[in-house]
Parts: structure tokens; sequence; C-alpha cells
């Protein structure tokens, strides 16, 4: 805890007082000045990063500091809170961003409005199951056992950033994989329903073995010591399997089957955009 601007010893002692009474904390050190300002240690009950001890720090940063001074807190489940509440802020705008690139791409690609769409629903089931498995096997603990998994009973944030990232791609180079393949054969003339079933099998044995390679090479960082590097491993695994199977060989084909022609429509005037500057397999 750091107490910055003038002020004098018997407001730095009321303030501790009011530190010490917050529920959580179970004693502190008396403020010590140096330089410009003055700095002390509080320790709370609970374990670090817990709901009580972030609750117990939100309370000591809506205390008023004396007159004419900031508080600043620190600490590990300090730094957890503030964390949290930076990807909470950018995170809208970089999901934002994601999803409007990639619906331009695709569009651009394909040509049509609703096969984007239908991507970016694909790569958020994809993301949503992979992080339900994750809380199964590291929050739930189904996996403690065999994994050997002595980290703390919860999901790291960071590792939820990182596999959006990292699996948000790779779930969006496998669909322009298959769209491409797909929309090559509907060009030629074939009907939607035999396009869908060429592109699935012309690139169905290709996406499965590189989801098998990257699964592979995950799963050997699942033996790691750091639970950080554990969930990291054992999400992207789990993740590209099963984007390469449940997702891409399932769900996809069924979409587009339902959808039929439709999976190729687009407004008049978006249709002659994607003719002009779309991209092209010839």
């Amino acid at each position: 805890m750091t107490v910055d601007g003038p002020t004098g010893p018997a407001e730095l002692a009321a303030f501790a007082r009011r530190i010490e009474a917050v529920d959580g904390v179970v004693g502190g050190s008396p403020f010590a000045p140096a330089d410009g300002i003055a700095f002390a240690n509080f320790a709370l009950s609970g374990p670090a990063l817990s709901g009580d001890s972030q609750d117990s720090v939100h309370t000591i940063r809506d205390l008023s500091p004396p007159a004419g001074t900031a508080a600043l807190v620190s600490g590990n489940t300090a730094g957890f809170i503030d964390q949290k509440e930076s990807l909470a802020k950018h995170a809208p705008l970089v999901v934002a961003l994601v999803a409007l690139t990639t619906l331009v791409l695709l569009f651009l690609l394909t040509g049509s409005i609703l096969l984007p769409l239908k991507t970016l629903l694909m790569n958020t089931l994809t993301l949503g199951a992979t992080l339900g498995i994750l809380v199964l096997s590291f929050q739930a603990g189904w996996l403690d056992r065999p994994l050997d998994y002595t980290g703390p009973g919860a999901i790291e944030v960071t590792s939820l950033v990182f596999l959006f990232a990292v699996l948000f791609g790779l779930a969006t180079d496998y669909a322009v994989l298959v769209m491409a393949r797909i929309k090559e054969r509907y060009d030629r003339g074939d009907s939607n329903e035999e396009a869908v079933a060429t592109g699935i099998a012309r690139t169905g044995r290709v996406i499965t073995a590189a989801a098998l390679a990257i699964a592979v090479v995950f799963l050997a960082f699942g033996v790691s010591s750091v639970f950080f590097v554990k969930q990291i491993a054992i999400g992207m695994a789990v993740g590209v399997m099963i984007d390469a199977t449940i997702v891409r060989a399932l769900l996809v084909p069924a979409l587009m089957q339902l959808l039929g022609e439709w999976n190729w429509w687009a407004p008049a005037p978006l249709r002659r955009l994607q003719l002009r500057f779309g991209f092209s397999e010839s």
C-alpha cells in the first residue's frame, strides 16, 4: 500500500487503522515515509486471488486516503484485479476487430453473407467447447490425477486470451481451406450438395493430419509442471481436434446442406463488389 502526497503521521496512522478494519485484513505495518510517499504492508486472511481477498482489495481501494494524497494498492491480488479489468476493457474491441476482419475476408473469398457468419458461429462453438472441457478438467478436477495436476482449481485468465487468439486463427484457417475447395467446385457448376461433399472429401485428410500433428505437439507439453503451460497444452489439443472432427466433418456440411443455395446469397451491390475485388482460384 502506497500513499502518494504530502501528509502527516497522524493522518497516516488513522488511514492505517481504517485499512485494518476492513473485512479480511488481519494485520499490517505502520506507514513509513520515504521521499514524498509513505508505504505499508497489510496481510489478508484469504489466499491470494481468492474471491474474499479480491473483495478486501476492492474495499481498501474504495477508502478515501488523507486529503491531498492518492492511495495505490499493489500485490498479487491487486495485480490480478487490474489484469481482469484491463482484459474486460479491451476484449470487446479486439473481438470486434477480429470478427469484422474475418467476415470481410471470407466474404471476399466466397461472395456470401451467410458463410462468413456460419464460420464465426462454428469458431465460437469450438472455443466454447474447449473452454467447457478446460473447466471440467482443471476447475472441476476431472483430469487432476491423469495429468498429475497440483495447480489452482481455476482457469488462468491469460490462457483464455492465448486460446482465443490461436484457436480462432487455426479454426479460421481450416474454414478457409474448406470453403475455398467448396467454392471452387460450386463455381465449376456443381450443385451445392455436390460442392460440399467434394470440398469436404478433398480437405478432410489434410485438416485431420494437421490437427493430429498440432494435438500431438501440444499434448507433449501437457506433462509440464507449470499449470499455465499445462492448461494451454490441453486446451489447444482439445480445440483443434474438436474443430477438425465435430465441427468441420459434421456441423459444417450439415449446416450447408440445410441452407442449400442460400449459402451463396448476397445482396446485389455486395455481389458486384465481391466480383470486382474478391479472391479467386483462377
